[in-house]
């Protein structure tokens, strides 16, 4: 089945069909630029809803559940949940690199409609956000939540109800924001929000730096992979997030996540249902090294990879110098020429502000 990708910016109409053409649109004045051309659906990346059911489900119905939970906490015992492995007893109270310890902590949650559209929908995407991070980026945005800790320790029954809140408020999907260190606790308070009714697709909204093991644990389980894809040198990444290894663990997770997910899969409203979906933050001097990454993508995990190229960065809180590379918002021709860049490498599904 032969699909043709094109780009272009239309308003909200849907999905407009002919016997050649099917097309997703969006609001223009969210800037948009996605478009696409296919001669039959299928791997169009459509489903329509009544034909889907989140993969937890089924996990939950084969019983696979408590085996999973036990085997996520004893990764916490000599925690190498994340590719630090620390290698401290988080059920004892010890901390490492994340700060986290045995139970969840969040810093908030509620509908967002900041996130990329197919998540965003009319009704919002239900974010949970996880306090403290894995990763230690210099620039972050959500420094005061992900450095400072902003946040509080919640129950696991707490936890489930914030799922069950989020649905019911209309949230077309309960979105983990940084759960990488929150892996154990996310598969713990699962079964009691499944059983509460929960049924909308879960989104692993995470900075790329995920371990093999942790993302084995929860296939089946998360419908939809979020990947930032920061880096691909080690020093840049050593320099920017404190993981000299990110280059690495990110390009094995990235094809871990296809492996269990496969391409972004939306309903016939455009609102994401199943797949990966890749962000790629461009750095002020190419920092971020987007034709390798883009390269990567295209050969390595997949030309349709729908990835998101965002043109946001701006210096954030105060531990970058006034001398470093990171000291400035990117210029407008470092934004297109990264676009321009996906497209040269082969990417067909590419979403990015208008700048």
């Amino acid at each position: 089945m032969q699909v043709i990708y094109e780009e272009g910016v239309f308003s909200r109409v849907g999905f407009v069909r002919n016997e050649a053409v099917l097309k997703i649109g969006y609001n223009e004045e969210g800037g948009v630029r996605f478009a696409i051309r296919a001669k039959r659906r299928g791997r169009m990346g459509i489903m329509q809803r009544e034909d889907f059911k989140p993969a937890y489900l089924s996990t939950y119905e084969k019983g696979l559940f408590p085996e999973r939970i036990r085997r996520a906490f004893l990764l916490l015992e000599k925690c190498t949940v994340c590719p630090r492995k620390c290698s401290l007893d988080r059920t004892r109270g010890e901390k490492g690199f994340c700060r986290a310890g045995s139970f969840p902590e969040i810093s908030s949650h509620g509908p967002h409609f900041g996130e990329e559209r197919p998540l965003v929908g009319r009704h919002g995407s239900g974010t949970i956000f996880m306090t403290y991070c894995n990763l230690g980026c210099i620039f972050c945005q959500n420094y005061t939540i992900s450095r400072l800790g902003e946040g509080a320790e919640i129950s696991f029954d707490e936890f489930s109800r914030n799922m069950i809140e989020l649905q019911r408020r209309g949230c077309h999907n309960i979105n983990f924001v940084s759960p990488s260190h929150f892996v154990p606790h996310i598969l713990k308070a699962l079964p009691k929000a499944i059983e509460m009714g929960l049924s909308i697709p879960l989104v692993y909204n995470t900075g790329g730096y995920d371990s093999l093991d942790a993302l084995k644990l929860v296939e089946g389980v998360f419908d939809i992979y979020m990947p930032d894809f920061k880096y691909v040198r080690e020093d840049i990444a050593a320099k920017y997030s404190q993981a000299p290894d990110y280059p690495q663990a990110v390009k094995a997770a990235l094809k871990e996540m296809h492996r269990q997910t496969g391409d972004l899969v939306m309903d016939n409203q455009g609102i994401a249902l199943r797949g990966l979906l890749v962000r790629h933050l461009v750095l002020p001097g190419g920092l971020a090294g987007t034709r390798e990454a883009m390269h990567y993508l295209a050969t390595e995990i997949s030309r349709n990879t729908y990835v998101n190229i965002m043109g946001q960065y701006y210096p954030c809180g105060d531990m970058i110098p006034p001398d470093s590379p990171l000291a400035r918002r990117i210029t407008r021709q470092e934004f297109r020429e990264a676009v321009e860049i996906a497209r040269e490498e082969g990417l067909t599904r590419i979403d990015s502000e208008l700048y």
